[in-house]
């Protein structure tokens, strides 16, 4: 598999990922999804679209807004930022529908036409205080 081959898997992930759709059609059996910086980590493909699906559509109604997205035949780097509104409980915080927008990077271990690793590298204490701030002084 090429680089360009990797970028283009990565790629129709996350067309599928912001559609809402079957996006965990995209991992291996052996899937493996971590977030830097905690203790959360999930194995295989079940646990792994519960946990993504979770911060997209059940905490967040997100999406992601690619910056770039680069790499080679066998890992995918994308900077990006995760946008939308905060519509369920996160963090011990219930929905506010505040706007979030926090800058994230996902290093992809692509096997073949399938993910086999995501390494999530999110500042969730930049997520926590998008949530928790109120729109009127976010503006001010």
């Amino acid at each position: 598999m090429s680089g360009e081959q990797a970028r283009e898997t990565v790629t129709r992930y996350l067309d599928v990922l912001n559609e809402c759709g079957d996006f965990a059609a995209f991992f291996s059996e052996e899937v493996t999804f971590a977030l830097a910086g905690t203790d959360q980590e999930t194995r295989g493909p079940q646990a792994t679209e519960e946990l993504i699906r979770y911060f997209h559509e059940t905490a967040f109604d997100a999406s992601v807004d690619i910056r770039a997205l680069f790499g080679d035949d066998r890992r995918v780097a994308l900077e990006a930022d995760f946008v939308g509104t905060h519509t369920g409980e996160f963090q011990g915080v219930a929905a506010t529908g505040n706007s979030v927008r926090v800058p994230y990077a996902v290093v992809y271990d692509v096997d073949g036409d399938r993910i086999a690793a995501l390494r999530v590298y999110l500042p969730l204490h930049a997520l926590v205080a998008q949530i928790t701030t109120s729109p009127v002084s976010a503006q001010a």
